[in-house]
């Protein structure tokens, strides 16, 4: 039987082995995931085949970015249905159509900005739009109009409220306030669309991946949280990986995993990295089970299936 996450009205099914790839293929880490109006899946990864798309059962359709990126990190879709694809490993933002056609880059390919100078980019991560069109990306938080001219920056290094210890993810609501995952400093920040500073949502374990779903005045949030990353928590219970969905005030509703840490199991995460919703409130999780495996499971070899199609996981809501 397939594993059941979550409780009441929050419960969702596993989908046993939902990407169906073509012979040989791998995904292996699955840094984000988008799904467009039509309930296509954008897979992209760290697999020889950078966009990967399947239908919302899973089947393949197509594949493209292929000598175009260097290293998947973060996705966004607009109401367009263009994709806003970050590379962390050559420092840009992409803005392409559903089938690859590059309609805008912001940053210089392969040239990085400075290590902490907080200037564009030096390994951004991902993209958000305001209700304007506005474009948000980080590592910092960097606005930009809709055509890619830099508005302003905000954020610096540390603990304090509107600093940062990895600016991991970013999405916005149709109020236009900007939430930000701070990963490392383990919560959520809140900001008006100026960086004003607002509100911040603990409780959260390294929260990695961020999607404002629901739309309208009251929307939710799915969180990816990343688990443990140091040898001294490895073992400890109750810390993920998982996801967690709040309110709009981050009020948790729902946990879904994580009790006992990672695994490869139905109903484990490995490192929730990126996460979408498609237009029947199913959720795609995407995972970079690769580059964290070695945190998790030192001792042992990945497997095979994490090479190839386990760090994309499709959740079906559970109705009635």
């Amino acid at each position: 039987m397939p594993a059941i996450l979550g409780t009441g009205e929050h419960r969702y099914r596993v989908v046993e082995n939902f990407a169906k790839l073509p012979d040989g293929w791998q995904l292996t880490d699955v840094a984000s995931v988008a799904v467009d109006s039509k309930d296509r899946v954008y897979v992209f990864n760290r697999g020889a085949h950078p966009m990967v798309v399947l239908d919302r059962e899973g089947n393949f359709l197509r594949s493209w970015g292929e000598g175009l990126f260097c290293r998947a990190h973060g996705l966004h879709i607009d109401a367009n249905d263009n994709l806003y694809c970050t590379d962390d490993g050559d420092h840009t933002v992409r803005k392409c159509t559903t089938d690859g056609k590059v309609l805008l880059t912001i940053g210089i390919p392969a040239k990085p900005a400075p290590f902490m100078s907080g200037e564009p980019f030096h390994r951004c991560t991902h993209t958000a739009l305001s209700p304007k069109g506005e474009i948000y990306g980080n590592a910092r938080v960097h606005k930009y109009t809709p055509d890619g001219k830099l508005i302003k920056s905000w954020g610096e290094p540390g603990t304090d409220p509107g600093q940062f210890n990895i600016v991991h993810n970013i999405a916005t609501d149709a109020d236009g306030w900007v939430y930000v995952a701070d990963r490392e400093n383990h919560r959520v920040q809140v900001f008006n669309g100026e960086g004003k500073y607002e509100t911040q949502w603990n409780n959260l374990h390294r929260p990695c991946a961020l999607c404002c779903c629901g739309g309208g005045k009251n929307p939710t949030f799915v969180i990816g949280e990343l688990g443990p990353g140091m040898a001294v928590n490895r073992k400890v219970p109750n810390l993920g990986p998982r996801l967690s969905i709040v309110d709009a005030k981050g009020k948790r509703i729902a946990r879904l995993g994580g009790e006992e840490g990672p695994g490869v199991a139905s109903g484990k995460f490995l490192a929730p990295h990126g996460i979408a919703l498609d237009s029947k409130g199913d959720i795609y999780v995407g995972e970079v089970g690769i580059t964290d495996w070695k945190t998790s499971f030192p001792d042992e070899e990945v497997p095979a299936t994490v090479r190839a199609t386990r760090c994309l996981q499709k959740l079906e809501r559970v109705r009635g």
